[in-house]
């Protein structure tokens, strides 16, 4: 960015960042010694934070499951709940604005958020949870508080097991919601007390949309070519979206797809698309060098096939064709998985694609 635009970045910046501590509360002051400029503190403010929605009006994607979240806000009456989905699809953030939304002044005293993988033996369930279970806060009527633990799925089960007793004994003053990428590893018993959401990963549209607003407010130039990248690298996930358009504009000064894909060090899909045509072609030689290039530049075969698999499925040719590349390429994932992970695996891939396209055509 030029020089002339770098005032009026921190201005912007130091306004929004301002508005946004006020929303939630939180003294930007208390958070960093006297001996650091603000200024500095909120140009260095991952855009992660900065622009996490506050409101379930602000979350991008899956309506359903969000509209659910807002008549629960509407009515009150908060029930036990489990949000499944992958990672950066909304998860936590929702929960956090729906008890935002519902507690209003006594969001901070009523609210336990705990990441699930860190702390997540049984003593955790026994102490900590059970002590702000215990604890007496005031709160509008028909109110509860509320215990988010993320990353639920990764707590053993002995400590699942102690929570579902948790769960029956404080049932009346609180309530829970347990964020995680498996609902299938969480215990029975405690599945049966709860409310089941599921996320789904975001589109394009909706990475899109979100992208193109921070980079209108943020001042940053870029090319259409460089979101693209970014919505390809991110794969429905919006939090990798955000971080990588944050890391190219601070790496770079300018989204475009070749600063995109040296941020995030996978290989083009350009190349990855002209690999797969010389396949089609029946062309081994020309795709064998294709690869071969991507091998000296340093990618490992999961990452070549990664980007490989995203390709395909998105290639304009026959279903069949499609349908048979994308068989052999998990055929081979497999393997590189099990560890025989060898550039003979890829140029056995090569062959074999070569050879479907060539049993195709005839």
């Amino acid at each position: 960015m030029a020089n002339s635009n770098e005032n009026t970045d921190d201005v912007e910046m130091l306004d929004i960042s301002s508005s946004m501590s006020k929303e939630n509360d939180v003294p930007i002051q208390s958070k960093i010694p006297d001996a650091v400029p603000k200024s500095t503190l909120i140009k260095h403010t991952p855009w992660l934070e900065k622009y996490r929605p506050t409101k379930l009006n602000d979350i991008v994607g899956n309506e359903e499951a969000v509209s659910r979240l807002s008549h629960f806000a509407q009515q009150g009456n908060l029930p036990n709940i489990i949000i499944s989905g992958p990672p950066g699809c909304g998860k936590t953030t929702s929960v956090l604005c729906l008890a935002r939304q519902m507690l209003g002044d006594a969001f901070r005293e009523a609210v336990l958020e705990m990441n699930a993988s860190n702390d997540r033996g049984i003593d955790v369930v026994r102490t900590k949870i059970k002590m702000f279970a215990q604890s007496k806060v005031s709160l509008p009527k028909g109110r509860h508080k509320i215990i988010i633990l993320d990353e639920a799925d990764s707590m053993t089960e002995g400590a699942q097991q102690a929570l579902r007793r948790t769960m029956e004994l404080y049932s009346k003053t609180t309530r829970f919601a347990l964020a995680c990428n498996a609902s299938d590893k969480i215990i029975e018993p405690i599945q049966s007390r709860c409310a089941m959401l599921r996320y789904s990963k975001l589109n394009d549209e909706q990475l899109l949309k979100r992208l193109v607003e921070i980079t209108k407010f943020e001042q940053v130039s870029y090319t259409s070519e460089g979101l693209e990248a970014i919505i390809f690298t991110a794969q429905g996930d919006m939090r990798q979206a955000i971080n990588n358009l944050q890391s190219t504009v601070f790496g770079f000064g300018h989204v475009n797809s070749e600063n995109v894909f040296k941020v995030c060090d996978e290989p083009h899909p350009i190349l990855i698309r002209d690999m797969i045509e010389k396949c089609i072609q029946s062309d081994l030689d020309e795709a064998y060098k294709a690869m071969n290039h991507l091998w000296r530049l340093g990618y490992t075969a999961e990452d070549i096939l990664s980007v490989i698999m995203r390709v395909t499925k998105t290639y304009q040719m026959s279903e069949f064709m499609q349908l048979e590349f994308i068989r052999e390429i998990g055929l081979t994932y497999m393997r590189v998985s099990q560890g025989v992970e060898s550039q003979l695996q890829l140029s056995s891939l090569l062959a074999r694609l070569c050879q479907r396209a060539s049993s195709n055509s005839h």
